[in-house]
C-alpha cells in the first residue's frame, strides 16, 4: 500500500478545470491515516512544537492527530463567525475564489512554537493567510507540514519564508 493509492482524483470539482485530490479513502483506511499522520509529524519531532495550527476543515483532521503525536495543543483557524471569542481576521485569495479566515486573538502566545498543518498545498493562499495570522499574534512558526503538495502551482514560494515546508506527497 502507498498513500498515493488511497487518494482519488475527482475531475472538474469544485469547478471545471480543477482536478481535486480526494483524501476521503485515505482517511477511512486505518493504516493509511496512521501512516499519513506519522509522515507529516516525524520531521518536527524534537523541535519543541507547543501548538499545531490547522485551518478549517481538513487541517482539523490532520492537525489534531499531529498535535497528539507531538504532545502539543491544537489551535483551529476557522471561517468567519464560527469562533465565539474575540477574533483576528484575514482576507485571502485561493485558487478558485476568495475567502476569510479567523483565529481567537488569545489562541497563540508571543514566542509560542507553532507547526502549521493542512491536507493540501496548492497556490499557498490558505496557508499564507494562516501563517500571517499566527505571525500577527506573535507565534514562532517552526514549520509547515502538508500531506499533498501540487508543486506546479508554486505555493511553496508564497510560504517558504515561514519556515521549513514538508510535503509527504508531491504531484
Amino acid at each position: 500500500m502507498t498513500l498515493e493509492s488511497l487518494i482519488r482524483d475527482i475531475p472538474d470539482w469544485p469547478k471545471p478545470g480543477i482536478l481535486f485530490k480526494d483524501i476521503t479513502p485515505l482517511l477511512k483506511d486505518p493504516a493509511g491515516l496512521a501512516m499519513a499522520v506519522e509522515q507529516m509529524a516525524n520531521p518536527f519531532r524534537g523541535q519543541g512544537v507547543q501548538a499545531v495550527v490547522g485551518a478549517e476543515s481538513r487541517g482539523f483532521i490532520f492537525g489534531t492527530a499531529i498535535a497528539q503525536a507531538l504532545s502539543a495543543g491544537f489551535v483551529p483557524i476557522r471561517k468567519p463567525n464560527k469562533l465565539p471569542h474575540e477574533t483576528d481576521s484575514i482576507d485571502y485569495e485561493l485558487e478558485y475564489g476568495t475567502d476569510t479566515l479567523q483565529i481567537h486573538r488569545d489562541a497563540v502566545r508571543t514566542g509560542e512554537r507553532v507547526l502549521m498543518v493542512d491536507d493540501l498545498l496548492a497556490t499557498g493562499g490558505t496557508m499564507k493567510a494562516s501563517c500571517d495570522l499566527i505571525s500577527r499574534l506573535g507565534g514562532t512558526i517552526v514549520g509547515i507540514t502538508v500531506l499533498i503538495e501540487l508543486a506546479g502551482l508554486n505555493g511553496r514560494a508564497r510560504i517558504g519564508q515561514h519556515g521549513e515546508v514538508h510535503a509527504v506527497i508531491k504531484y
